[in-house]
This record gives C-alpha cells, sequence and structure tokens, in this order.
C-alpha cells in the first residue's frame, strides 16, 4: 500500500480485528518486555511495574497510532499530541532520575522488536496479505523512532530546564555569601539547593567588565565556581584555598588577563573580600596594579593605601606642595625621583639603575629636592607621609630585585644620604 491509496473496507476490516488481537494480547506483550527489561534494565521494568495506568494508555495509543500509520492515515491530531506528550514525560522522567538517554533509547528498542513479534504472529493468525505486513512492520519501527523523539526531546528539555534552575540557585546563593545577612542554618539551605557543598573559606575573582576576554576566561573556570552578577561586575566564587598548586592553576588559567584574584577566606568575610577585590580592580584600571591577574594578597598595602581616594588626594596635594611651582615635565621626573628615593632607602646606584639615568643625573635631582622640601625629607613622620602617597598609589611596576643584589651591592645602609 503506497501513500496514494485508500485503504479498502477489506483492508479496514481486517486492520480493526488485528485491533481487537492487539488489545487482547496487550497484557502478554508487556508482560514479555517487562522480562527482557529486567535482565539489564530493572529500573524499567520496574516502572512497567509501578505504572500501570500511564502503561496502559501508552499501549492503547500505540495500537491506534500503529493502524493509523498502517493505512497511510494523518494522525489523529489529540492523540497524536497525547502520545508524543506522554512519551515526552518518559523522558523527563528519565533526566530527574539520574538515568542515561541512550539506556531509554536502547530499551525501547528491546520493546519494539517485541511488539513486532506480537504484530507479526497476530497478522498472520488473521490472515492478513504481505502488503499489509510489510506495512505494519515500517509503522512499528517509524513509531518507535517518533516516541524516542518526543522522549529524547523531553529529555533535553527537562535537562536545560534542570540546568538553568542548577545556576539559578547558584547565583541566589554567591548573592547570599556576598550579602553577609544569612546565617548558618539559611546558608547551608541555600547550598543544598544549589549542590554546592559549603567550603571552610573561598577567594572572589573579578574580571575587568569592559574586558570580554577577562569575563570569558572567569567565567569559563572549571573549579566548581559560583558566578558573581552584580552591576557592573563579571566575577565568581571559587571554594577552598587558591595557594598552592591550586593557586598556580589558577594563576595559569588567567594569565594575561585582566583579572583580580582575592585571597581566601572564611565565609563570613566574603563581603569584605568582595570589597578588597573591587578596589584593586579599580587600581588595576587606573594603572596603580598592573599585574595580570593581580593577586590581591600580593597587595594589600596598597589596597589599604587607596581605599579612600579623596582623602589620598588631599594628602597628595599637602605633602607635594612645595613642587606646585615647577613646570609639569620637570615636576614629573622629580616626583619619580622622589618616589624611587623612597623606595629604595636612599641608594643612588639602585635609582640609577631603575631610572635608567646616570648617577650624577639622581644627585642632581637629589639636591634640587633638596633645596625644594628642606628638612621636611629628614624628618621621618614626613617621609612616612611621602611614602602613602607616592610608592602606594602611583602607577608603576615596583623593582622585584632583592636590594642584597643591587647594582654595585648597596643594600640600603647608606639609606636616605643625599
Amino acid at each position: 500500500m503506497n501513500d496514494s491509496q485508500v485503504a479498502s473496507p477489506e483492508t479496514r476490516a481486517a486492520l480493526e480485528c488485528l485491533a481487537r488481537e492487539l488489545e487482547a494480547t496487550m497484557p502478554d506483550l508487556l508482560d514479555e518486555v517487562r522480562d527482557l527489561l529486567a535482565r539489564e534494565w530493572p529500573d524499567f521494568a520496574q516502572f512497567l511495574d509501578e505504572h500501570h495506568p500511564e502503561v496502559d494508555e501508552a499501549a492503547v495509543l500505540f495500537v491506534h497510532r500503529l493502524l493509523d500509520m498502517a493505512e497511510r492515515r494523518p494522525p489523529r491530531g489529540r492523540e497524536h499530541r497525547q502520545t508524543r506528550l506522554v512519551f515526552e514525560q518518559i523522558g523527563r522522567q528519565q533526566f530527574e532520575d539520574g538515568g542515561e538517554l541512550s539506556d531509554l533509547l536502547s530499551a525501547y528498542q528491546v520493546g519494539a522488536r517485541a511488539a513486532w513479534r506480537h504484530v507479526a504472529e497476530s497478522a498472520l493468525r488473521i490472515g492478513l496479505g504481505p502488503h499489509l505486513l510489510a506495512a505494519l512492520a515500517e509503522a512499528v519501527f517509524a513509531f518507535v523512532d517518533e516516541f524516542s523523539t518526543a522522549s529524547a526531546h523531553g529529555y533535553v528539555l527537562e535537562q536545560a530546564s534542570s540546568s538553568a534552575a542548577r545556576a539559578h540557585r547558584r547565583e541566589e546563593l554567591a548573592e547570599l555569601l556576598l550579602s553577609g545577612r544569612s546565617d548558618k542554618v539559611g546558608l547551608d539551605s541555600a547550598a543544598e539547593r544549589a549542590g554546592w557543598p559549603l567550603p571552610a573559606t573561598a577567594a572572589v575573582v573579578l574580571a575587568d567588565p569592559a574586558d570580554t576576554a577577562a569575563s570569558a576566561a572567569v567565567e569559563g573556570l572549571d573549579m566548581n565556581t559560583l558566578p558573581i552578577r552584580l552591576p557592573n561586575l563579571t566575577g565568581v566564587i571559587v571554594p577552598g584555598l587558591v595557594t598552592g598548586e591550586r593557586g598556580r592553576r589558577l594563576s595559569a588559567a588567567l594569565n594575561g588577563h585582566a583579572v583580580v584574584i582575592g585571597k581566601s577566606l572564611a565565609l563570613d568575610l566574603l563581603p569584605a573580600g568582595l570589597h578588597i577585590a573591587r578596589t584593586a580592580l579599580d587600581l588595576r584600571r587606573a594603572g596603580v596594579l598592573v599585574d595580570s591577574p593581580v593577586h590581591v594578597g600580593e597587595h594589600l598595602d596598597t589596597v589599604i593605601a587607596n581605599r579612600d581616594q579623596r582623602l589620598l588626594s588631599l594628602l597628595r596635594d599637602d605633602v607635594l606642595q612645595p613642587l606646585q611651582s615647577i613646570p609639569p615635565g620637570t615636576r614629573d621626573r622629580l616626583v619619580e625621583t622622589l618616589r624611587c628615593w623612597l623606595w629604595n632607602m636612599g641608594d643612588r646606584q639602585a635609582m640609577a639603575h631603575e631610572l635608567h639615568i646616570h648617577p650624577q643625573t639622581v644627585r642632581y635631582r637629589l639636591g634640587r629636592l633638596q633645596e625644594l622640601f628642606g628638612g621636611r625629607l629628614d624628618e621621618p613622620h614626613e617621609r612616612a607621609r611621602l611614602f602613602l602617597v607616592l610608592a602606594w598609589s602611583m602607577p608603576h611596576a615596583r623593582p622585584k630585585t632583592p636590594l642584597a643584589q643591587r647594582p654595585n651591592g648597596h643594600n640600603g645602609t647608606e639609606a636616605y644620604r643625599h
């Protein structure tokens, strides 16, 4: 029978007879399928035992759909939708139960082979011709493909829904941890819903939101992180310590990116950790911190010194007042020389090496600073104020060479001599 042919009254009568035969033997078919499944998929066999109404409904729909397909009739709208929904729900349930989609589809194939044996035996008993047998065979396996597709669709839908719900619950947990507003019971409950065991410590990692590559690198971390979703902020909470080998792996994953890695802190200190990380990110944008990534633990002094830019600006204007009348270009060179003098404890050779100038030029500039500042440079309190303004707040890369290894062996023992 091809698509253009209309079933004759005799064919319809034969198929109706087959329908009655199949409905009568359906309990035997279901028993056989259950026994076959019990060998490799006992959970599916148990499902058949525990869900008789749903299984019986699916069996009736199977018979109706089978005969429609054998006659090349279009699917009955309501029944077709109902069939798809039944098998879609089975796919959803398979995901909820933690099962594999491949196992479900394999079980369908077992059922399909058993179903075809019953259909063929019933068809032969009532004397159906070969053309109807061929149509029925095609219909059985087309139907299996159809409801396999429906179940796969349901499985994927539930998987997506579950993933979205899990992501949302993790965002809520991160927000709760960073708010500082929840007690231990509330955190434990939120963590359980999110499927995220609460660690003893965690660290905040932030990316510059203007740098899409940095944001992608942070969001792509495979360390069981919690996403941070705050206005103008992209980041994650990394559970546990970010030191040792784990810290090195984290640094390697974020190497070259505009990212700050906070210190590992107790969970009740995470709100403060977020504030510190944000400050460090602002300092990186300003060029005060230049590493990629910035490890906040290595720059806490700079973060503390820069936590209030307004106060720091007032202090800067005050301590650098002797330079106000100097032309901008000269002033910048003297400010950098003053910073270098403070940082290197007056070691002129180290200063010349860092500033890439001749030691005699260093001597000249220091003499000029002495003229402008007078005795203030000899006062420890004034030097401390200058150090706070210059060493911790000016954009620069700090030299990492130990004092003992600097040019000519200078080690700062002649500190602050002009």
